[in-house]
């Protein structure tokens, strides 16, 4: 694949055969031929809130963050916490453009501002990554694990993440409830 899927959204297919990415969408955060990076946007950890991580790193929110779920971003670097974001912030030398609205920073600065009033507009915090070596991603998309589509505010930044994967597999025609984990055999 010689086209960029950063700034898409990969969308997990009923049979991805990987538990770890089960109904997941992810946030394409980097993509060239030698590797990809994203973030699940779907997956709120159960254990950890927002206040809780801010807490953690001595940081106390100036508004109550106690509902903002915190995402399991993927199996990659669990220890560290990559914050998606719209574009009216930016940490120099720190954010990553991912689009002309969506950006990435993974350091301290972004988790400050949004324990202060200077928070982005949008944001949702991970802990941990998706990543794939040279080819593995463009072989997962081959063998019909993914399907890619534009991303979206609601899909990205939402928190009614136990229906982002459903409007997902929506904007292609499909019905969640209808598909199967797996084809008939013969």
């Amino acid at each position: 694949m010689s086209e960029s899927l950063a700034g898409k959204l990969l969308v997990a297919m009923p049979g991805i055969g990987d538990p770890r990415f089960h109904h997941s969408v992810i946030m394409i955060c980097a993509h060239d031929a030698e590797h990809a990076m994203g973030v699940i946007v779907n997956k709120p950890k159960d254990d950890v809130t927002l206040d809780e991580v801010l807490g953690h790193l001595g940081l106390e929110a100036t508004t109550d963050l106690s509902a903002t779920a915190v995402l399991d971003g993927g199996p990659v670097r669990q220890d560290r916490g990559f914050v998606l974001h719209s574009s009216d912030f930016s940490a120099e030398g720190a954010t990553q453009e991912v689009t002309d609205e969506i950006s990435l920073t993974a350091t301290r600065d972004v988790l400050e501002a949004v324990a202060s009033t200077q928070a982005p507009s949008k944001f949702t915090l991970a802990l941990g990554c998706a990543g794939w070596g040279a080819g593995q991603l463009e072989d997962e998309l081959r063998h019909n694990a993914w399907m890619v589509i534009d991303a979206d505010d609601a899909i990205v930044f939402g928190q009614d993440h136990q229906n982002k994967w459903p409007a997902a597999l929506q904007r292609f025609g499909f019905d969640a409830a209808s598909m199967m984990g797996e084809a008939g055999r013969a």
